[in-house]
């Protein structure tokens, strides 16, 4: 039945202002990803105009009062399926967005952009004092955005809630103390002998690197039509739009694993980006629903395909007619080299056990640098005391430690619980997309990726953000979020890999 002359009216105005939004919130993307990987850096005072001159008119158009008028005439209306939907998704953006002034909008967009290439000259020179003005900036800015838009508990909900619509800071504090102690103790149980990863180490052309990493992903399904793969400091994913993907990585020549699975977890964000629904793209439902569900998909890539058994017996006679050293190294060592357990410093390149004890490491310190117990001129040492603590280890240098992350540099805090909630989300839906086909493991084996990637398309990619993220994992597999199935998963793989070679 079509709806009354005002409700249509309003809701095709609706549609308008939000498509408009789509555009220019991709012109941001490309601007983003221009500066983190060609932009040259003399340009970061020009580049923090351009952003602040986008972001102010985005804002504008977003806390319009016009937009507040559709969605208050919408409020009584019958809608159904995706229009109520989109209204929903529309009220939650525009409530935030008429929070913020416009001054604190254009002050972020401007401090992200030096703060970034503060980041990348204090790599550069392992110089963290360079950086902590703006650290310490950043997260000011942060709290004022915090108590602004409001919270029940903590200023972190306010922030954390843009990235993972639903979840609190209690809820990942409850969630982190189920996986702490168990993490910890798998991580004592399962560590490997310090050689066991020594094959991934010696000299890998980067060139071959980059062709074996294109052919690899093109076969889990990623379209180089509709995308593209470049190097970058912090490996990310750009989803400009469904139709413009751009993945990044790093490249060693002497540590081939620090290419590989950073190449399959941003492949696995680009092959939901561009599965995401195209009868609904230019507005909110045709978006990812969060980057919890974002990085269920990147960690299913990287390490449920891809550090999985099945996958390198497919994928290794590949891999080694690009390296032949790897020639007199059997299948076996080397599935037990991309899966060795041993604490270690980057994040990006931890093993599963330990990824997410990096994680709650920067979720206890931003929490503290946002409520102001812990202010920037003292996270080198806080860093270095947590991980002694959560992994006892301790970061020779600043590269090693608090400063090999990108995201506090450009104003993402409150993002890295996504990566744990992902973990997480990530075997629940795998072990659904396995109970609907059996023979799973066997086509990955053969290289034959289409059928998961059908099954997450159809389940996650397509449905964009018609559901919040809590309702669509129940409804794909049937259970809300649970630690459970992670570390039942986590524990029957490394306790299987602590076997002698060759026992059954």
């Amino acid at each position: 039945m079509p709806y009354p002359s005002k409700v249509a009216e309003d809701l095709a105005a609706l549609r308008r202002r939000f498509a408009l939004l789509d555009d220019l919130s991709q012109i941001g993307g490309l601007l983003s990803w221009d500066q983190h990987t060609y932009m040259p850096s003399g340009a970061a005072e020009s580049r923090g105009r351009h952003s602040a001159a986008l972001e102010s008119v985005l804002h504008e158009k977003l806390s319009d009062p016009a937009v507040g008028k559709w969605l208050s005439h919408l409020e009584d209306a019958e809608l159904e399926g995706d229009d109520a939907a989109m209204v929903r998704l529309c009220r939650r953006r525009f409530k935030r967005a008429v929070c913020l002034p416009a001054e604190l909008v254009e002050a972020l967009a401007t401090g992200r952009s030096r703060a970034q290439e503060a980041w990348l000259g204090a790599r550069r020179d392992n110089d963290f004092a360079s950086f902590a003005p703006h650290l310490q900036w950043m997260f000011e800015l942060s709290r004022e955005q915090a108590e602004l838009i409001g919270y029940v508990d903590h200023p972190y909900d306010a922030l954390h809630e843009e990235y993972e619509p639903g979840s609190s800071s209690k809820r990942v504090r409850e969630l982190f103390a189920q996986l702490r102690p168990a993490l910890v103790d798998l991580v004592k149980r399962a560590a490997g002998e310090e050689q066991q990863d020594a094959v991934l180490y010696g000299e890998f052309d980067v060139a071959k690197q980059e062709e074996f990493l294109r052919e690899a992903v093109a076969r889990f399904g990623f379209d180089f039509r509709r995308g593209r793969l470049d190097p970058t400091v912090h490996p990310f994913a750009e989803g400009v739009d469904r139709t413009d993907v751009r993945i990044t990585t790093r490249y060693s020549r002497e540590y081939l694993a620090r290419s590989l699975f950073a190449t399959f977890h941003e492949a696995g964000h680009g092959l939901y980006e561009q599965g995401l629904p195209s009868e609904l793209s230019h507005g909110p439902v045709g978006e990812s629903v969060s980057l919890g569900v974002h990085e269920s998909q990147s960690r299913m890539w990287e390490n449920l395909v891809g550090r999985s058994l099945p996958f390198w017996r497919g994928e290794y006679p590949r891999l080694q007619k690009y390296f032949p050293a790897l020639d007199g190294i059997d299948l076996e060592k080397f599935h037990r080299a991309v899966n060795c357990v041993k604490p270690s410093f980057i994040r990006v390149e931890a093993d599963e056990v330990t990824y997410n004890l990096h994680v709650i490491a920067r979720f206890e310190l931003e929490v503290a640098m946002l409520d102001g117990s812990l202010v920037a001129a003292d996270l080198p040492e806080a860093w270095n005391s947590s991980y002694r603590d959560l992994l006892d280890i301790e970061p020779p240098d600043y590269l090693l430690g608090c400063l090999q992350d990108v995201h506090w540099s450009v104003g993402l805090i409150g993002y890295f619980p996504t990566y744990t909630l992902g973990n997480l989300m990530s075997v629940q839906l795998f072990d659904a997309a396995r109970g609907a086909m059996p023979d799973l493991d066997l086509r990955i084996e053969a290289g034959d990726h289409g059928a998961l990637l059908d099954w997450l398309r159809r389940n996650i990619h397509r449905q964009g953000s018609r559901f919040g993220p809590d309702e669509l994992l129940e409804r794909v597999t049937g259970s809300p979020l649970d630690a459970a199935p992670y570390l039942r998963y986590l524990t029957n793989k490394f306790e299987g890999l602590r076997q002698p070679a060759g026992s059954s």
